[in-house]
């Protein structure tokens, strides 16, 4: 689920605490001053999106017999009728246009 910036910072309720070097820190420091944020935020949207991008990346994974069982069915199943997605895709492209 996406939220806002905003929303994200209003849902703040735990605390994460890490260790840097001086090094690490200032690099930290110049880059959010770059983006106009500060450091707390720039540190938790990266870390964010590195995270959604290692669990993205998943490709391998494990199941036992059953849970294989239900997973192929549910890829072999047809996809439910989307009268609003066969719209989009049967239109065409914005630069296309």
């Amino acid at each position: 689920m996406r939220t806002t910036g905003e929303e994200e910072r209003q849902g703040r309720d735990v605390t994460i605490n890490l260790r840097a070097n001086r090094r690490q820190r200032a690099l930290i420091d110049r880059a959010a001053e770059a983006l106009g944020k500060n450091r707390s935020d720039f540190m938790l949207e990266a870390a964010c999106r590195e995270a959604g991008a290692v669990l993205a990346d998943r490709r391998f994974f494990l199941l036992d017999e059953k849970a294989y069982k239900r997973f192929t069915a549910a890829l072999d199943k047809p996809p439910a009728e989307n009268p609003r997605l066969r719209r989009l895709l049967a239109s065409r492209a914005p630069w296309e246009r």
